[in-house]
């Protein structure tokens, strides 16, 4: 990756709770970078239920997941955050008094006065299919996220899945790979409609080919893949060429590398304390699902209210030698000035 970042805050998750931290933090002047393991700002209003109604968002009778999180992007556009997806956080360390420097899978560095963790339930993690063998072959020859579109080019690449994400990276790689095969269970997508009717027309045109069934073997050494064997439906088997594999198999919650981020857990959760929700590490606070503290309630509009508190006492991590004046936007024109209210 590229060189460190250095930002006031970092926030480790985009679900709606890191969405709102956002805004309350921009509202005090500090600059904010989210990291996020999906590929797409939401968190699980996105990832898992984009259609599916919300009817307890105060003064919002009814939003969608997706709806939520396009209104909250809107809300915080005069902040300019920035977004690294497809990234987990694997690693936090003390550095200052204070500063720390995370370190994502992919790579990325930042050095940053305050981290917020606002993971939900912790990271989403792909479903890794049940395929013998497959743990040695990833990350060379089997990948569960697509982060630059340019290591697929001219591979033999075999797609496995049936929903949008599958579908998606099938027509988007299709132009990179040498050739890709999309494989699925069944003749039935849970995909956006166009984007099947796209993909039946590259089969139909000899472009693509698609294949029904199921991973059985994976063939290969040394973690390189040069084949795999397919199981039908009419339980025949065959033996495709292939020496990449991108399973799109859906996404299951993990605690993941939380644990060694040295912050006390409890069940699983991060307990804090109900001022600010910081963590026992000064400097590291906990939103959203995953902390925990007496009365708590999994609810979004908590984190919206954990969000507000937490960036009262970041502020004085950031600028610890200026004084922070509460305003409200309703009457601060410094305040409709940063929201760019005429």
């Amino acid at each position: 990756m590229g060189d460190t970042i250095k930002t006031d805050v970092l926030i480790i998750g985009a679900g709606p709770c890191g969405l709102f931290a956002v805004f309350e933090l921009g509202l005090l002047d500090m600059k904010v970078h989210l990291v996020d393991i999906l590929d797409k700002i939401g968190g699980q209003c996105a990832e898992l239920y984009p259609e599916k109604p919300i009817y307890d968002i105060p003064a919002i009778p009814l939003v969608t997941g997706q709806g939520l999180t396009d209104a909250l992007l809107e809300q915080i556009k005069p902040f300019h955050p920035t977004f690294h997806l497809n990234e987990m956080v694997e690693t936090i360390e003390k550095i200052g008094d204070p500063l720390f420097r995370v370190t994502t899978d992919a790579g990325q560095v930042f050095e940053t006065k305050v981290v917020v963790i606002s993971a939900g339930g912790g990271s989403f993690q792909p479903k890794r299919p049940p395929v013998p063998g497959i743990e040695a072959y990833e990350g060379t020859s089997v990948f569960y996220a697509v982060r630059k579109m340019e290591q697929f080019r001219d591979k033999d690449l075999l797609i496995v899945g049936g929903g949008d994400s599958a579908l998606d990276w099938t027509l988007n790689l299709h132009p990179v790979a040498r050739r890709v095969t999309l494989l699925h269970r069944r003749d039935d997508f849970r995909a956006a409609p166009h984007s099947v009717e796209q993909m039946r027309k590259l089969v139909a045109a000899g472009q693509m080919d698609l294949r029904i069934g199921q991973v059985t073997v994976l063939e290969g050494e040394g973690g390189r893949l040069t084949g795999a064997v397919i199981k039908g439906n009419d339980n025949e088997s065959v033996r495709i060429d292939c020496n990449t594999i991108l399973p799109f198999f859906g996404l299951t919650m993990k605690l993941g590398p939380v644990a060694n981020w040295g912050v006390t857990l409890e069940n699983n959760l991060i307990p804090v304390e109900t001022a600010s929700f910081e963590t026992n590490v000064p400097g590291i606070f906990a939103i959203g699902d995953i902390n925990t503290y007496p009365g708590k309630l999994k609810l979004i509009l908590s984190g919206f209210h954990e969000g507000a508190l937490m960036a009262q006492k970041a502020y004085h991590y950031v600028y610890p030698d200026k004084r922070l004046v509460f305003q409200y936007t309703t009457s601060s024109s410094n305040l409709q000035k940063k929201l760019g209210v005429n």
